[in-house]
């Protein structure tokens, strides 16, 4: 089971992973709490859009984008409020 995946060398701790490929590139899909206490430093990280994408667990290192991204809660600057956060990036050829 996959239990971090690093994003531009900012580890995050996921509870839900899949992989696939479309298109032959890679396509993955996870899921992670954000604490209020985090909040800010994963959305200014996520603003960027295209991240180096490593997933130690498998051995995985490529480029992506963000190719869907929900979140439960909106406003995480409420203290003690954890929110769920998926992402799907999509592996991009430079």
């Amino acid at each position: 089971m996959v239990n971090e995946i690093i994003l531009n060398e900012t580890s995050i701790n996921i509870y839900k992973y899949e992989e696939s490929t479309e298109n032959g590139l890679h396509k993955i899909s996870f899921e992670f709490k954000v604490t209020s206490e985090e909040y800010h430093d994963i959305t200014t990280l996520l603003y960027k859009g295209t991240f180096d994408v490593k997933v130690p667990e498998r051995g995985l290192s490529f480029r992506a984008r963000i190719y869907q991204y929900s979140t439960s809660f909106t406003n995480l600057y409420i203290k003690g409020k954890i929110g769920d956060f998926t992402l799907v990036l999509l592996e991009v050829k430079e």
